[in-house]
């Protein structure tokens, strides 16, 4: 064989390598990260499977930005609306089904394609995930009422009486620290404990991935974050959280606290008008936003990072990796 075709079978080889390697796409809200997952889908003979919390839940279509049916039919979608709003659902439930859908699509011969914005789901496949004790309903339920009636500093201090200085001093999240207290609370154990001693093995090695986290400049996500207010407060996202709200379900529920809920429910209860309700919104996910960011900067530094905001193909992430 000539050396140039020898060398260009090589490069073939090397590339088919590359391709057939996971790849993941985490980034903050409203940054692109669907529309870049659905180029690399139809370069790569791909399947996109979903890594965010909200947009496993049928009810949140508009809300949570799921792809519209149009995409899911173009190119195959995974974990994407199969939950009911009454279901809570734990980092370890999604790593299950999400490893089950990663093997199914490399069996098939295809690409998986993991994207979405909740940080710890992408963490537990890469570096492994702490499978933490069932908690029973009612320790759950009063660390929830606890929290919900003390706020941040009451969590801290019943931690710190009950043992978990590390979560007290560590955790600044409500939901994280009322985790800590259900564990504390279920087992007499903290959260720290149960995490060095139940970690898992990676379900994905770095070699065999290609992971990406989408950094766009802040001016540029704002302005795509007030467009995907408007998009919240349409006609349609205003029927599904009026369809989501007559269901009376317990505010606690994840599918409940999502961005936009509240804010969308205020405004058809007439506590708000529209212009108040685009500002609701549009702070509520900048805020989010920003907590993913500082998330993925301090949680995966190793990342390669990507700009979106002049527009980004498939060959530039080639170009990148």
């Amino acid at each position: 064989m000539a050396t140039k075709d020898m060398e260009a079978s090589l490069e073939g080889s090397r590339r088919r390598t590359e391709d057939e390697r996971v790849v993941l796409i985490a980034g903050p809200t409203a940054s692109g990260k669907s529309a870049l997952a659905l180029s690399l889908a139809r370069k790569l003979d791909g399947v996109i499977i979903n890594a965010d919390s909200m947009q496993l839940y049928e009810d949140l279509r508009v809300v949570s930005a799921r792809p519209s049916t149009e995409e899911e039919t173009e190119v195959p979608h995974r974990l994407y609306g199969v939950l009911s709003a009454t279901t809570a659902f734990s980092t370890g439930d999604w790593l299950r089904l999400a490893t089950q859908e990663i093997e199914a699509v490399r069996t098939g011969g295809r690409t998986p394609i993991l994207v979405g914005g909740t940080g710890l789901y992408f963490k537990g496949l890469t570096e492994g995930f702490a499978e933490m004790p069932a908690i029973p309903d009612d320790v759950r339920r009063k660390a929830r009422d606890f929290a919900d009636e003390g706020g941040v500093e009451a969590l801290r201090a019943c931690l710190l009486e009950l043992g978990d200085r590390e979560a007290a001093s560590g955790l600044n999240d409500p939901q994280r620290l009322t985790r800590a207290l259900e564990v504390i609370m279920a087992t007499g154990k903290p959260l720290s404990d149960w995490q060095r001693e139940a970690q898992s093995a990676p379900l994905l090695p770095d070699a065999e991935c290609r992971r990406y986290v989408l950094a766009p400049p802040r001016p540029w996500l704002h302005q795509r974050i007030e467009q995907r207010a408007r998009l919240m407060l349409s006609q349609e996202g205003c029927e599904e959280v009026r369809a989501l709200l007559a269901k009376g379900l317990s505010g606690k529920l994840p599918a409940m606290r999502a961005i936009g809920v509240a804010e969308i429910g205020a405004y058809l209860g007439g506590e708000c008008d529209y212009q108040e309700a685009i500002h609701r919104l549009t702070v509520a996910t900048r805020q989010y936003a920003k907590r993913q960011e500082t998330w993925f900067r301090n949680q995966m530094p190793d990342w390669q990072r990507i700009d979106p905001s002049n527009g980004i193909s498939p060959g530039d992430l080639d170009k990148q990796h």
